[in-house]
């Protein structure tokens, strides 16, 4: 065990930060931070909607959530191509090829046939829907950018900066447009139905079982690592607006809600990540109550943010990092979890969340009632609270154990 642990914590960790580091990886996880304040823009309408519903004297306040979370891919394009020219280091390109990023998504995703003219058909391809599409189109733009920039075009000719700048930008941005041009109006391609037909199979799998775990497990795995569980949402997130996405559009057609693996479901019902990723809370709670002075002392310290579902302070603290101890109840913790959450759900004991909420800070089980609109939720948190707890309980009970030994080892 001391030799799996040395290895995970000098080579493998440290192997994957580097990679994750990387240019490319980092402006993409670092523009799904960024669309964060939109998202939770829209889910404050959905909150809202939830109690207009009971008020419906209340205005309508659906024109913030069009233009905030409804033009969703238009702004994740925007930050993909503006994050990666940063991290590349090509800070003259940031603005201008976030910009074409948006022109060339717009004439990529410009309907065709019968809804060519239909601007409702347009805007309705701006939503999540179109998620996947906004990412390849950002990395598109910034490919070409890149390549552009390492030419190195025009740097030690005698013409103005101002100039040079203005042909170093307009050169790489007439190439993307005239590229999506070519695609769209010469070959007459639907780009947007193209990408997301080769994204169909992701999403499927995403929507299974086995996806689910997979989705939940990763990011723990890599999170007791150190490895931070954002840098998993350029895949997970086309995954989850599109599973949400789908629900509301089914609901409004009278139809039930089919996908299970949504971000509310995962985040914002606290079921899966109870207290955070890894499902803390239960262990937060037996730190309270802790024989071991040190640890009772954190657990009293780390209990509020962990109402809130928010773990780094225990999961660094405890630690859980790197603590073989209580990483691998973490792990079983993440597979347990969605199998629960996917068994009583398709038993139909629970709903299927159908509205667009991705508020992970809301404590439960007000929370699970909120995002599932059905009040068993209560009742099936605290069994599920009683299974976190009982798995929690021996590991922490040995590591509780070796606490007060060292601590009695030091004092003699």
């Amino acid at each position: 065990m001391k030799k799996m642990m040395s290895w995970l914590a000098d080579s493998f960790a440290p192997t994957m930060k580097e990679f994750f580091s990387r240019p490319w990886l980092s402006g993409i996880s670092s523009s799904m931070q960024k669309i964060i304040p939109f998202i939770l823009a829209g889910s404050l309408i959905y909150c809202y909607n939830v109690v207009k519903s009971f008020i419906p004297s209340l205005p309508d306040l659906s024109p913030i959530l069009n233009f905030s979370f409804g033009i969703i891919t238009l702004i994740i394009t925007f930050m993909i191509a503006n994050q990666c020219m940063e991290k590349l280091n090509h800070p003259e390109y940031v603005i201008n090829a976030g910009l074409t990023s948006i022109g060339v998504l717009l004439l990529a995703i410009m309907p065709v046939g019968s809804e060519a003219d239909s601007i409702q058909a347009l805007l309705s391809r701006l939503g999540p829907t179109g998620i996947a599409v906004g990412m390849v189109v950002g990395i598109f733009v910034s490919i070409i950018f890149n390549l552009w920039a390492k030419l190195k075009f025009l740097k030690d000719s005698s013409i103005p900066d101002f100039v040079t700048s203005w042909i170093n930008t307009i050169i790489p941005m007439v190439v993307c447009l005239a590229i999506a041009m070519v695609l769209v109006d010469v070959l007459g391609l639907d780009i947007f139905e193209i990408i997301l037909g080769a994204f169909e199979p992701v999403a499927k799998i995403g929507q299974t079982l086995p996806g689910f775990i997979l989705i939940c497990l990763i990011p723990a795995f890599f999170y007791t690592m150190g490895v931070s569980s954002w840098l998993w949402g350029a895949v997970t997130t086309p995954i989850f607006m599109s599973g949400i996405q789908a629900n509301i559009d089914a609901v409004a057609q009278g139809q039930p809600a089919l996908n299970i693996v949504t971000s509310e479901t995962v985040f914002t019902m606290t079921f899966i990540t109870m207290g955070g990723m890894c499902a803390t809370l239960a262990l937060n709670v037996l730190m309270c109550f802790s024989k071991s002075n040190e640890l009772k002392m954190l657990g009293r310290i780390f209990i509020v943010p962990s109402f809130f579902n928010i773990n780094e302070p225990i999961m660094f603290g405890a630690p859980v990092v790197f603590n073989p101890l209580l990483m691998i109840p973490s792990w079983i913790n993440a597979i347990i979890g969605p199998i629960y959450v996917w068994i009583i759900m398709k038993m139909g004991l629970l709903n299927i969340p159908d509205k667009m909420i991705q508020v992970g800070q809301i404590p439960a089980p007000f929370s699970s009632v909120m995002v599932t609109e059905d009040f068993r939720a209560v009742l099936w948190w605290l069994l599920l609270f009683v299974i976190y707890l009982i798995i929690w309980y021996p590991f922490f009970k040995v590591y509780e154990k070796e606490k007060i030994e060292g601590k009695m080892e030091i004092s003699n």
